[in-house]
């Protein structure tokens, strides 16, 4: 993506300071997508990551990577599967709890969501820790998906979840645009 159309997205976000509790900087993407044409340059620049690599299906996590994700796999031509909270899917799933740096979480997909082999892309809005990213990595592992990597709208360099989730063995870890 050219360095004008990066520049344009990233002076759109605008930031919050102390959300949702005191001392964070909250990096708000809503004039991103209320603007189509952002919106477009968005998912395309995080599709451009992807390099041309086949996709069956794209993960999208609870609840701006299910915008994100949805998205870039109907620009992908494949699949979305949500990663949503506990209790929230109707059918079957296949669940796991995962620390996060304030307590607990878990995530759950459809237990049929992925089959064995299936190309497996993770899209989401930000990566920060890496806790919840890496919940969803280890969701598609389980379902024995064939994880290409993940994508990213935003990534927040200074907490190092690119670390955590390559430690992971992630596949590539890709980000738009990094604060």
């Amino acid at each position: 993506m050219d360095p004008q159309s990066l520049d344009r997205l990233r002076t759109a976000i605008r930031d919050v300071p102390d959300f949702p509790q005191p001392g964070i900087i909250f990096k708000d993407i809503t004039p991103v997508l209320a603007d189509p044409q952002l919106l477009d340059l968005a998912i395309s620049g995080m599709v451009g990551k992807i390099g041309g690599q086949k996709v069956d299906k794209v993960v999208g996590i609870d609840a701006r990577g299910f915008i994100f994700g949805s998205l870039v796999a109907q620009k992908l031509g494949a699949g979305f599967i949500p990663a949503r909270k506990k209790g929230k899917l109707p059918y079957k799933t296949r669940g796991l709890d995962y620390a996060l740096e304030y307590g607990t979480a878990s995530l759950e997909m459809h237990e049929d969501a992925i089959a064995p082999g299936e190309k497996v892309l993770l899209a989401d809005d930000l990566l920060a820790t890496g806790g919840t990213a890496g919940a969803a990595l280890k969701l598609i592992e389980m379902a024995r998906g064939d994880l290409i990597g993940s994508v990213f709208f935003i990534e927040l360099g200074f907490l190092k979840g690119r670390a955590k989730l390559a430690s992971a063995g992630s596949g590539e870890v890709h980000s738009l645009i990094t604060f």
